[in-house]
């Protein structure tokens, strides 16, 4: 064969020009590849880099969207007829390696048909990388093609597929509002969606450690000598949170072996509702309970009124303006002095 040699196959021409490296098949640039390397590498890295998922999409909406250019090279044709073109379709297709496609029961008024696609390139592809269930971009071509020939949206569903061990795939075309792009949008939202679960999964565990955290800084027990403890009571107290240091305090009163627990109310909010009253006559009658003597120190002004208000009585505790001065209460209750 010379530098220079055109090929007629089926009435469809072939031109190589060896010298310019050009290919043009029916006097259009085209270019050869190997199927089950060069083409499966070009899949795969596809696949490596989008996911499984968004890598068939692409190659679906690449296939549609080519399948267009094809139906409208058809369309030019003189006396155009579309079931003329399905027919010619499969020589065309056959003599550039893409497999064997037969056009089966168009129906030119319903716009539906099937094809019957045997040994295609994609299916080559995929069979080399291991696949049992196909790509879609050859699927997706034939309904970009009828899409421009019937001049209507069309789209596809496979009934069998060659990938799963039949003769041929076969795959039913019909009108549909089903296009790539919506497909796409599809996927974007998938997307979006699959990304705001895996940050509201990340907000809520933050949210529960932080809670936990909180939950341990909101209730500490500060052991300050042998028997005696201080648990500072801090900012407000709704019902949750004063049932956790109420369990926490008194399940730790034990393990310090506390004699005197001094209740540090410097810290409360100066609107103290009846939630943090009720919680610090349950505290101080809990620990009574287990040995424990209650001292309250830094009363504010507020919690007293209200204390005075609601006919609580603090005649079982000993009351101190500070800190301090509980401590040292406590200490010499002990024996013991700070020198």
């Amino acid at each position: 064969m010379s530098k220079n040699s055109k090929v007629n196959i089926e009435g469809l021409r072939f031109n190589w020009d060896v010298e310019n490296g050009k290919f043009q098949y029916e006097n259009q640039d085209a270019v050869l590849f190997w199927i089950n390397s060069a083409m499966k590498s070009f899949f795969d890295t596809i696949e490596e880099i989008s996911g499984e998922e968004a890598s068939n999409l692409v190659l679906e909406t690449t296939g549609y969207r080519q399948g267009l250019v094809v139906g409208d090279y058809f369309r030019k044709i003189k006396d155009f007829d579309v079931k003329a073109v399905a027919k010619m379709m499969a020589n065309t297709y056959a003599s550039a390696g893409w497999g064997r496609a037969e056009i089966k029961h168009l129906d030119y008024e319903t716009k539906t048909l099937v094809a019957h696609i045997r040994d295609s390139w994609e299916y080559k592809i995929n069979l080399a990388q291991g696949k049992n269930k196909g790509t879609a971009f050859l699927a997706a071509h034939f309904a970009g093609v009828f899409s421009s020939l019937f001049g209507v949206n069309i789209w596809y569903e496979y009934e069998q597929d060659q990938l799963e061990g039949s003769e041929y795939s076969i795959v039913k075309y019909f009108p549909s509002n089903i296009t790539a792009t919506s497909n796409i949008h599809q996927l974007a939202r998938k997307k979006e969606s699959e990304q705001i679960l895996r940050l509201e999964e990340m907000v809520e565990q933050k949210t529960s450690e932080l809670r936990n955290l909180v939950k341990k800084l909101s209730s500490p027990i500060i052991p300050i000598f042998d028997g005696i403890v201080v648990v500072p009571l801090i900012g407000k107290y709704e019902e949750d949170r004063s049932e956790d240091l109420l369990i926490n305090t008194l399940s730790n009163l034990p393990k310090h072996k506390a004699n005197y627990l001094i209740l540090d109310l410097t810290g409360l909010d100066t609107e103290v509702d009846h939630f943090t009253i009720d919680l610090i006559v349950k505290i101080g009658s809990a620990a009574s309970l287990i040995g424990t003597k209650s001292i309250l120190v830094g009363i504010p002004v507020s919690l007293a009124i209200q204390m005075a208000q609601s006919h609580v009585t603090l005649s079982r505790y000993e009351v101190f303006q500070t800190l301090q001065h509980g401590i040292q209460y406590a200490l010499s209750q002990v024996g013991k002095t700070i020198s």
